[in-house]
């Protein structure tokens, strides 16, 4: 039975080969990756939350959503562990049991021999293509689309996504195949048979997930993948100046090096390391916990509010009793960015408004409720921002919820506060930390 998703987190190393080669690599793009290993503490990190009941809820819908059949991400998973353990060699094992904290390649560099550039350029145009597949089911998209993927790889990669690509330019492209490796790797590409790249034992190994229903079929697709990131490698390369003497020196940092046969490096880190099979975890593990919070946030939304006493009489303050005519500029609140936004009205139907926010494309305008708007006078206003009369957002820690309330009255620093449409009986003194 294959491991949940809280199992394979929980059991990514902190610090070995791999961890030391993806940090070393992490110096392209600095600060960009960090090691998050732990399923509570990547849920706590990526979400910020810190209620246990919450956590635990947003790591069963997580695990429920890994081993749906409709969704893609056990297949992401699959296919990131399949590629790499299709890449290692048969002497990994070997290799592993001479390492220690600081390696040496002086007693085995003799037993190993690089791949060939045919090979190596197989592999990395094979890892292409398990990328594009992989991001395809995690993001929905029934026919793996290259465009469509490369698109997000230049704009919204980051973390693990990012730096697992980074490392496969570095370590399966520039250390092996040089400088020039993406001409290389096209030449080889153009004038290599169908029949040679549908015997290499990777391709095999994914032979049943490439697009397409003939070998010539699923080859165009990794050709076609390969072609639509060289635009991205490029650029990669010529905006952080990596070179191979730059990532041959950063791995120095924690492998004593005994030459400089970067084809040798290469072929060691091949055998030793399972870079793609790690940040792939971690990046089906990001979409997962955010995916999940959003469906938990939403459920905790629509419970029962808090059992707060309504109070129906005359002289309960209402801020339905406003007035926001046209063209009045006011503030919106954003429920998911738990913040307000300057708006104007621009139209008026019942107890909702259509507006424009200050600042933003009229792409952004919309209709919002009563509840979520007001009306600031900033001239008599503490040195919070806050004056008697305004409305408020008031955060409940019980329900994590926010409620709208008026401040009755100030004093320093806390805000004595009417729950909008309760009773007096639930007002109450609370802090600047708890407003909005």
């Amino acid at each position: 039975m294959d491991k949940s998703i809280i199992q394979l987190v929980d059991e990514l190393p902190t610090d070995n080969i791999t961890v030391k080669v993806l940090r070393a690599i992490n110096y392209v793009a600095p600060g960009e990756w960090k090691n998050l290993v732990g399923f509570d503490n990547s849920i706590r990190t990526l979400t910020g939350e810190t209620d246990a009941k919450v956590i635990q809820k947003i790591r069963d819908r997580a695990v429920a959503l890994y081993h749906d059949p409709n969704q893609g991400y056990q297949g992401a998973v699959q296919l990131y562990q399949t590629i790499d353990k299709a890449d290692a060699a048969m002497g990994t094992a070997a290799l592993a049991n001479k390492m220690g904290e600081k390696i040496s390649f002086l007693s085995f560099l003799q037993n190993i021999t690089p791949k060939a550039d045919l090979t190596q350029t197989i592999d990395l145009a094979l890892k292409i293509a398990v990328e594009i597949i992989a991001f395809s089911k995690l993001n929905g998209i029934p026919k793996p689309n290259p465009q469509e993927f490369a698109k997000s790889l230049a704009h919204n990669y980051q973390d693990a996504s990012l730096i697992r690509m980074i490392t496969l330019v570095c370590i399966d492209g520039i250390l092996p195949l040089g400088p020039d490796f993406l001409k290389k790797i096209h030449d080889i590409l153009g004038g290599i048979d169908t029949g040679v790249i549908a015997k290499n034992p990777a391709f095999v190994s994914i032979n049943n997930v490439l697009p397409g229903n003939t070998p010539s079929d699923k080859v165009g697709f990794v050709n076609q993948g390969f072609n639509s990131v060289t635009g991205w490698m490029n650029d990669l390369i010529v905006k952080t100046g990596v070179t191979p003497q730059s990532i041959f020196n950063s791995l120095g940092n924690f492998i004593q090096i005994a030459d400089n046969n970067l084809d040798f490096v290469a072929a060691f880190l091949d055998q030793t390391t399972n870079y793609y099979e790690h940040t792939g975890i971690q990046t089906v593990s990001r979409h997962l916990i955010l995916k999940a919070h959003t469906l938990v946030k939403s459920e905790i939304k629509t419970e029962d509010k808090k059992p707060r006493s309504k109070d129906s009489s005359p002289s309960v303050k209402s801020d339905k009793n406003k007035k926001y005519g046209v063209g009045k500029t006011i503030e919106v609140w954003d429920e998911d960015e738990e913040e307000w936004y300057q708006a104007t009205i621009e139209k008026v139907k019942g107890d909702e408004y259509f507006v424009h926010y200050v600042g933003y494309p009229s792409s952004d305008d919309d209709w919002v409720e009563e509840d979520d708007i007001r009306f600031r006078d900033r001239t008599s206003s503490d040195d919070n921002g806050y004056t008697v009369g305004d409305k408020v957002k008031i955060w409940d820690d019980d329900e994590e919820e926010w409620y709208s309330a008026t401040i009755e009255k100030i004093k320093k620093h806390k805000y004595f506060i009417h729950y909008i449409g309760y009773g007096s009986s639930d007002d109450e003194w609370v802090d600047i930390d708890d407003i909005s």
